[in-house]
């Protein structure tokens, strides 16, 4: 069986040659005569796979000295709660709800103090990112959060919020990697990588030093606390020793691909195809207002949710994967993240111009 076009949200594509590789050290890695999946996360062969892994991180978001890089487990979600957990000095924080893991992340945070939830886009159903130039930051905020990429409505900040001196913290779960970032933004960036970078079942936190501190929320399990890992170079407890091994295959593939910038380049050539299509179709339209469109994260529908459904079907036989929309919005979604060929948005434009000419 040939492989298909993937367009999942997560867990999605994943660079070919990575895939192959992995499949050639699979039963002995690089002469151990075993496989990382059996491997000790204390041996010699893991450590230098999680400091390469690390090192070639920082090396493509050209990660400051003076901040921590974690891998964890627990997924995106779990940083919901160790967030506020860990920042909320003053029990105060201010969120932006651009989507559903926004609202999510907002929700969880006030099991542990005052949430402000200082912009919302949920009366158009999350379809643009607010105007966040002059927001009422809240003066005893302990940071402002964002969701920066909304894999479900494919929305993404074009601009980070203004957020009057207060630590920035977001979620690029859906963005990571996909173009170049400027770290020194932020107070802490964290994903789950099984949207642009590995398997499910790792988190990276890429966090401030001056942030990792003892004094936490009372109660605050000590797996939860970022000195833990970050004391412990992020083995405290056995670690997702084989999703940071394809992170760190992943990491070496961007670097071979032309680092950040090169992949901001062809994610753009990529998306440009899609949204240039959907801005010409008389049968499908993008349901994002065109600023703050999401290179990543592609939502479509026909406005009929029979021919919807009809569409995602015929799709999965021309070997188009994974194309029906959230259940909260229906409709189509193509996730086009880094690992998804050019020749694979081509396929489906051409899929769909046949569709729409098919069915008008």
């Amino acid at each position: 069986m040939s492989r298909v076009y993937n367009f999942s949200a997560g867990p999605a594509v994943l660079p070919e040659e990575v895939l192959k590789e992995a499949a050639d050290e699979m039963l002995d890695y690089r002469g151990t005569g075993m496989s990382v999946m059996e491997m000790s996360h204390r041996s010699k062969a893991f450590e230098e796979i999680i400091t390469t892994a690390e090192q070639d991180l920082r090396d493509l978001m050209g990660i400051p000295d003076n901040y921590k890089v974690l891998f964890l487990q627990g997924g995106a979600s779990q940083q919901f709660a160790m967030i506020p957990m860990n920042l909320m000095k003053n029990r105060v924080a201010d969120y932006i709800i651009t989507g559903q893991w926004a609202k999510k992340a907002a929700k969880e945070a006030e099991k542990y103090g005052k949430v402000n939830r200082i912009a919302s886009s949920e009366d158009k159903t999350f379809s643009y990112i607010p105007d966040c130039s002059d927001l009422p930051v809240s003066e005893d905020a302990d940071y402002v959060y964002i969701c920066e990429n909304n894999t479900i409505y494919g929305t993404k900040f074009k601009e980070l919020p203004n957020t009057k001196g207060k630590t920035l913290v977001a979620d690029v779960s859906s963005c990571f990697l996909s173009e170049p970032v400027d770290v020194t933004k932020y107070g802490l960036i964290y994903g789950g990588v099984q949207k642009n970078i590995g398997p499910a079942g790792v988190v990276i936190v890429i966090i401030r030093e001056d942030l990792i501190t003892e004094d936490v929320l009372p109660g605050t399990p000590t797996m939860l606390t970022y000195k833990t890992h970050a004391d412990a170079k992020s083995l405290y407890n056995t670690p997702p020793a084989y999703g940071i091994y394809i992170c760190g295959k992943v990491f070496k593939w961007l670097k071979a691909q032309g680092g950040l910038e090169a992949m901001k380049e062809r994610n753009e050539k990529k998306a440009k195809v899609l949204y240039d299509f959907l801005d010409q179709s008389r049968l499908f339209k993008g349901t994002v207002v065109p600023k703050d469109r999401s290179l990543m994260n592609v939502p479509f529908v026909t406005g009929n949710a029979d021919l919807d459904a009809k569409f995602v079907k015929e799709a999965k036989e021309a070997g188009l994967e994974n194309l029906k929309g959230h259940r909260t919005v229906g409709g189509m979604r193509a996730s086009i993240y880094n690992a998804m060929p050019y020749e694979g948005v081509v396929a489906l434009v051409d899929f769909m111009k046949k569709f729409e000419e098919e069915n008008l």
